[in-house]
Order: structure tokens, then sequence, then C-alpha cells
């Protein structure tokens, strides 16, 4: 682009020129703007007051620059690294889906017994699930000032950040991490700033950085499977306390399916929040998730969250708490653990045994397999009948990997599947076609 038609001569006039004309899709994603001194040219002002708009808009995320290829704008935030299409045919290692037979059934009678719910004044959370939620908190040492209830993991983040962030504000995240939290970040313009993952979880800031969130995975890290460990999540906290204003997010999804016990989380900074999705050990259709932490952002979170869709449907909720109580009563939550527990170890122990190198570091649905090629990897695994997924979603400085679910991994498929990753993995590399 050549000229920015903006009559705009401040700094912030320039801005909200520039970004109205993005939204109003007369800047296309892509687009080059003017470099700085031309602009400054054009309109007849200081280059400094250029440079500042700028700076504005990349901070907001609208602006992009990349040296040679200067200032463009940015492409809009997306959720289709986070898809993956398994092609027709193939077995899906991709998704991370859980086994549905592993899931609790509602009792046919329990439903029966539930009323219409035909009002606009059911906007508070079922006393039922807090009640479950609160001993659940309790048995994991969880000192909760406040328990609240949110459509999922997702929507408790994002509530927490937009209450906690602005737009160009760093936040810290697990390296590799799970990508809809990426793209979650990209939404609200947030800066994600990785932090590496290893056998002990995410590891711990430098002194001297600062970001205005932390976003952990308690347990059964996607991708790694990596769990905190106490020492760990201690040194965290302590980072964090001579960062007053920084917000410490637990995402502990995979919580009644541990087997692994939460580390103590008696010193946390001032500022937490734990979240605790129903989806793993529910069902990912239920769409509720428990949010434990200081009452005031927790009440913020409700207050935001009365402003646009105001409450969680009882019905869910009622729903969640039965299928909590089932699981726990009968068994079933016993049952999925060891049933995903047997199948992520027999995996492990195949592939060590044909020498091939993976990251045990906890539990869950996934392996991450280190590899020199992951697009050479992927396509060699699909020549074979396997849909893998590439480890560049999920990855923001760590080297290559591919990940591997197993929650739908029949156990007399493991053998087979061995093979075929080490002969994947064997093979000589060359240029596919």
């Amino acid at each position: 682009m050549q000229t920015l038609y903006t009559k705009a001569s401040a700094a912030v006039e320039i801005a909200d020129d520039v970004e109205a004309q993005i939204r109003a899709g007369k800047l296309a994603a892509g687009e080059p703007l003017p470099a700085v001194r031309t602009l400054a040219q054009q309109l007849g002002i200081s280059p400094n007051t250029v440079a500042a708009a700028y700076a504005r808009l990349r901070e907001a995320g609208l602006l992009v620059t990349d040296g040679r290829r200067g200032t463009r704008v940015a492409a809009p935030p997306t959720h289709g690294d986070v898809m993956t299409a398994v092609p027709a045919g193939l077995i899906d290692l991709t998704s991370g889906n859980v086994d549905s037979v592993l899931l609790p059934r509602p009792d046919p009678a329990w439903l029966a017994e539930q009323g219409v719910l035909a009002g606009y004044d059911a906007d508070s959370d079922d006393a039922g699930l807090l009640a479950v939620a609160r001993r659940w908190m309790d048995s994991q040492r969880i000192a909760a000032e406040s328990v609240g209830v949110f459509s999922g993991t997702l929507d408790a983040i994002e509530r927490a950040l937009r209450l906690h962030a602005r737009p160009g504000a760093r936040v810290w995240v697990e390296d590799p991490c799970w990508p809809p939290l990426l793209a979650l970040l990209a939404s609200l313009r947030l800066k994600p700033a990785p932090l590496r993952v290893d056998a002990e979880g995410c590891t711990v800031p430098e002194p001297d950085e600062q970001a205005i969130a932390l976003v952990l995975t308690a347990r059964a890290h996607n991708p790694t499977g990596a769990t905190l460990s106490a020492a760990r999540l201690a040194a965290l906290s302590k980072a964090l306390r001579r960062r007053p204003r920084t917000l410490l997010i637990l995402d502990d999804y995979w919580g009644p399916l541990a087997a692994r016990p939460l580390p103590e989380l008696g010193d946390l900074p001032e500022h937490w929040l734990y979240v605790l999705s129903t989806s793993k050990f529910l069902g990912p259709d239920l769409r509720v998730a428990v949010a434990g932490g200081n009452a005031a952002l927790i009440e913020d979170m409700r207050r935001q969250q009365a402003l646009g869709p105001r409450w969680v449907s009882l019905l869910l909720q009622r729903l969640a708490a039965h299928l909590w109580q089932h699981a726990v009563q009968d068994g079933g939550l016993d049952s999925a653990r060891k049933a995903y527990a047997e199948r992520r170890s027999l995996l492990i122990h195949a592939l060590r045994a044909r020498d091939v190198d993976v990251l045990d570091a906890g539990e869950g649905l996934h392996l991450w397999l280190p590899v020199p090629d992951e697009s050479a990897i992927i396509q060699a695994l699909a020549a074979k009948g396997w849909a893998g997924q590439a480890g560049r979603p999920f990855r923001l400085q760590s080297p290559p990997a591919i990940r591997i679910s197993v929650g739908n991994l029949a156990i007399d498929a493991t053998d087979r599947l061995v093979d075929d990753l080490a002969s994947s993995l064997r093979a000589p590399r060359r240029a596919w076609i």
C-alpha cells in the first residue's frame, strides 16, 4: 500500500482510524501499510507520531511488523489450528476425545423427576453442584473463598483474563501449549509468553520477566502428560508472589481421573483461580466447569457472565451434579482412571521396548514424541492407516514432536501402532509428493 487514507494527525486518532478500517474490511489481512516515514510525510506530521500509532495497533494485535516485509494487517484470530479433521479410513489418534463407554449415564428415574424450568429468574448456580464441587475442592485441599459455575474451561479463563488483563499484555503459557488457549489469547489481543515444560511441569520464569497472568495445567498436561511437582508449584508460587499483579490460573481438567495427587496449594500468590471442567470425566457436551478462588474475582466473573449468557443452564448443572455423584458412588471414575492409565502405560512400555524416545512425564490421554520432521512422520503414519497430530499447533519455541492420543486406542491395536510408529521414525527422510 502506497497511501493510507486518513485525515488524522494524532497517534490515538491514527490508531482509531486504522482500526476502524480494519474492522470494516477496508484493510484486509496481510495488506501492507506505508512505512512510518512515508505516512508521516503524507500526513505532514512527525514520524514519532506514526510510530506511536503503529505501536498501539501492534499491542492490540491488529498489526504485525516483520523486518523487510514491513508492517502489515494481522490475520484475524482463528481456531483453525485447533480443529483437526481426521481423513476417512484413518484411525483417530489426534482428537483427544474421551472414550464414551467410560462416561457415566444418567439414571432415567432421576431424569423423570426433573421439573420444567420455564422462568427467567433461574440466574444462580445450582446448590447441589456447588456442594459436590466444594467436597471435591476440600478433598484436594483447595482453599477457595468462593466457587462459581461457568460454561467450560475456556469460558472461565476468558472471563478472568478479561477482568485482569488489557490488550497487549503478556500471559505466560506452557510450551508446548494447548492450542485453544493460544487461540483465546489471540482473540483477546494478549501475547503468549512461552515457558518450557519438563518432567515436573511448567518451568519458572526468569527473575526479570513480567506477565499479567500465568496459565498452568495442574495434571496430565496436554500434550506431554506432565504433572506439576510440589517443588515446581512452590517455586512458581514464590516467583509470582514477587509479582503481586500477576494472576495464576490453575487448569485441573483431568481432576477426578488423575492418579497423582494435586500438589499442596498452601502458599499461593494473591491472585489465583482454580478451574475444573467436567468434560473429561462426565462428557464434553455438558459444557460445565466449576471455578474457585478469591471471592472478589469469582464475584466479578459472575457479574460479567450475567451481562451475557446470564447463567449456565440449571438443568445442565443438576445433570453434572447427578452424574458426578453417581460416578463416585458406583466406581465409574475409578474404572475410567484405570482404563486410561493402562492404555497409556502399555503404549509407553511398548515404545521403549523398540527404543522409541517418548516423554513419559505423567498421565492423561496424550503422549508427546520428539521427531526430526513432523510432516514426514505424520504422512508416514497416514500411509499405514493412522491419523496422528503434528506438534506445530502446540509449539511456540519447543522442538518438533507429534502428539498421540490414547483415549480411544484399543488395547489390541497397541502393538500394531508401535510397530508402525517405530518403522516411520526409522524411515529415511525424503521429500513427499
